[in-house]
């Protein structure tokens, strides 16, 4: 069975955050299962989310809501055992709405994962993305 991967051991970062705004829009707002709050990018080609996980674990699937109009057409998932440099797990393309979309992932274990949005439906590179989900096994 699969479940979130994501606890409160797990370290994010992101690539930047709109007006440097972190209470309205920073990255904490990926994970809080609100509604109403979001993480927003500033603007730039391209934007990105990393998480460190306390523990090796398996992923399978994503799962990412964006506002319509601030999603990216292309996404790359990169992941990384211990010190190693990041590689690339898998692309996905993700559709621009509002609806929370599922991805499978060939199974990796990993340490660290990295999302890359490269291709922003927003004319000036923004993303919006209400909820991010990593499920898999611990």
């Amino acid at each position: 069975m699969t479940h979130s991967l994501v606890c409160p051991e797990t370290v994010s970062r992101v690539s930047s955050v709109l007006n440097r705004n972190t209470r309205q829009f920073g990255k904490k707002h990926l994970f809080d299962q609100d509604e109403e709050t979001c993480w927003n990018s500033d603007q730039g080609p391209s934007q990105w989310v990393i998480l460190e996980f306390p523990q090796r674990v398996c992923v399978s699937q994503l799962q990412i809501q964006f506002q319509g109009g601030f999603s990216s057409r292309h996404c790359c998932l990169e992941g990384s055992q211990g010190n190693e440099a990041l590689s690339k797990i898998v692309d996905f393309y993700p559709e621009d709405s509002n609806s929370l979309q599922t991805f499978s992932v060939p199974a990796a274990e990993v340490d660290r994962l990295k999302v890359t949005f490269e291709d922003a439906t927003d004319f000036f590179g923004r993303v919006v993305i209400y909820h991010l989900r990593v499920l898999g096994k611990k």
